[in-house]
């Protein structure tokens, strides 16, 4: 029987030393690890750089494709801002209040933000299963036709029923994405830098929700009425999306667990993989992952509700989930209209300046995701979110004035770069949280979850924001407080810390029952393989 001694290096730092009655041997170290479905690389011991500068191709390659996330970020920051846009508002208008001038009716409004949602739903949950039949690949051509679809349609659309038709495409296309991108970086990214590759899709994110309402007022300057001219450039990011992924190879991961040898040793060569070492490695990892899905007689897709795997896909879930319920809808996917309708005199200057020092922070988290860990980076931002909350409704029960609408706009600065940890984490653990054989289900559905949220609340928010309406105002930020924090205490409950761990690692840590907060103390096979190796050298 294993005894579990716990030291402290002198850097603070707590490790799990594995020693037994009898001692481990070297052939009983690599047999455990080989029963756990793991083996090492050499590659363990790298530094975050020394791994980005070896695997260059397989670097890239993650890089290229997360920028699709862009499109993802413009898309939804259009659909945000558009809706302030006067021009917007006399083509699609429903109704005139007392002044006589147009207005988008919140059932309208709450039809947009719905629509769009329920096609992520769609295209979260039904690409899962292209996606593990025809591979990665397959997965991203189809749901770039769709987003094509949308901007079509959106760039044609002048009345609201056809723009919802838009939505629903582009919503479709983009719910796609969400669940297939963390899950072919995941696959294809060194274990070292998984983390940062992962929050790229992040910074693009932030980076295209940067640019439509920086498109949207400049626009405004020059004419106010043209609405249009954002949306045509869409093209662009289309464009180059498809011409990403004629080039990138198909996931090795996804050929081993689908038997396809000699595709999987190619992909491996293009990302300038060992073909042979690592082409092991995922064969192990998979056989071992088949034979427990056996033993536990969950070896369907809906296993992601069963035993360890649904608490994995309650995991993978609920850092995304949460972004729901701490205020998504009012300090990003709506926030110029809410800076409109709390009196702000320049939302979309307001929009811009949040979203650029989301960028920022988007990028430093990159750079923290695989040295500090995820864990903190996620619980920490998510309850920051929250606290923001508190402080937006606060500021809904006093006197408003140019005082309130500063502290508004620092607020909403602070909750946004709480968004950036919860975001950018949140995306990685969609990807990785999973094992293997249920990747593309556990992570449609962990998407979808939230999605589901948003459409209830997407309906909600206009009626609450709307002056014509509710008028609740900032008094908003109190309905989310008391929303969000039973959310934001299950962060710090359920999220475990993933950096550095192999998805072989991950497996044994679910299987084991290690509690979410005793992760990165807690010593795997292949940390054993590795010091074993390390000793032999020496």
């Amino acid at each position: 029987m294993d005894k579990i001694q716990e030291n402290e290096t002198s850097a603070g730092v707590e490790h799990k030393e594995t020693t037994t009655e009898a001692g481990h041997t070297p052939k009983e170290v690599v047999a455990e690890a080989a029963a756990q479905g793991q083996g090492v690389s050499g590659d363990e011991t790298l530094s975050v750089w020394e791994t980005a500068l070896k695997f260059k191709m397989a670097t890239f390659v993650c890089f290229m494709v997360t920028f699709s996330a862009a499109t993802d970020g413009y898309s939804i920051g259009m659909i945000g801002n558009i809706i302030a846009n006067p021009g917007f508002v006399e083509q699609f208008g429903t109704e005139t209040n007392a002044e006589g001038e147009l207005y988008l009716a919140s059932p309208v409004l709450s039809g947009f933000n719905a629509i769009m949602s329920i096609g992520q739903i769609i295209g979260m949950t039904g690409l899962s299963f292209l996606s593990q039949r025809f591979g990665r690949k397959a997965a991203m051509y189809a749901y770039w036709f769709f987003i094509a679809l949308g901007v079509m349609f959106e760039s044609i659309a002048k009345s609201w029923p056809l723009w919802l038709i838009a939505r629903l495409c582009t919503g479709i296309g983009v719910g796609c994405m969400q669940a297939t991108i963390p899950t072919y970086v995941s696959e294809v990214a060194p274990v070292r830098i998984r983390g940062a590759l992962l929050m790229c899709y992040s910074v693009w994110f932030t980076v295209g929700q940067f640019f439509a309402p920086v498109a949207l007022q400049v626009m405004s300057k020059s004419d106010e009425m043209d609405f249009r001219t954002p949306i045509y450039t869409q093209w662009s990011q289309v464009g180059l999306m498809i011409l990403i992924y004629f080039f990138i190879p198909e996931s090795p991961a996804w050929c081993v667990s689908r038997g396809h040898e000699a595709r999987a040793k190619q992909a491996l060569k293009q990302l300038h993989y060992d073909i042979d070492l690592h082409y092991h490695l995922l064969e192990i990892n998979i056989a071992h992952e088949r034979a427990i899905a056996r033993e536990q007689k969950n070896e369907h897709w809906y296993a992601i509700f069963h035993g360890r795997d649904r608490l994995r896909t309650i995991t993978a879930m609920w850092t995304l989930l949460s972004q729901q319920f701490i205020g998504l809808g009012i300090f990003t996917v709506q926030v110029a209209y809410f800076f409109e309708q709390a009196g702000l005199d320049d939302p979309f200057e307001a929009t811009c300046i949040i979203t650029g020092i989301g960028i920022f922070f988007s990028i430093v988290l990159v750079y923290l995701a695989d040295v500090t860990g995820r864990r903190w980076l996620a619980c920490g931002g998510t309850t920051l979110c929250w606290l923001c909350t508190v402080a937006v409704g606060i500021l809904g029960v006093i006197p408003s004035n140019s005082a309130t609408n500063k502290l508004l706009v620092f607020f909403t600065v602070l909750w946004n770069i709480g968004l950036v940890g919860n975001g950018a984490t949140g995306w990685g653990y969609i990807g990785e949280m999973s094992s293997q054989r249920l990747r593309p289900y556990t992570a449609g559905f962990a998407a979808a979850a939230s999605c589901v949220v948003g459409v209830g609340l997407g309906v909600l928010i206009p009626y609450m924001v709307n002056a014509n309406q509710w008028g609740w105002g900032l008094k908003t930020g109190w309905f989310f407080a008391g929303l969000g924090l039973p959310f934001v205490a299950g962060m710090w409950w359920l999220i475990p810390e993933t950096a550095g761990r192999s998805a072989a690692e991950l497996d044994e840590l679910f299987e084991s029952k290690i509690p979410a907060w005793r992760f990165h103390k807690t010593v795997t096979a292949t940390q054993r393989l590795v010091e074993l190796n390390k000793t032999a050298a020496e």
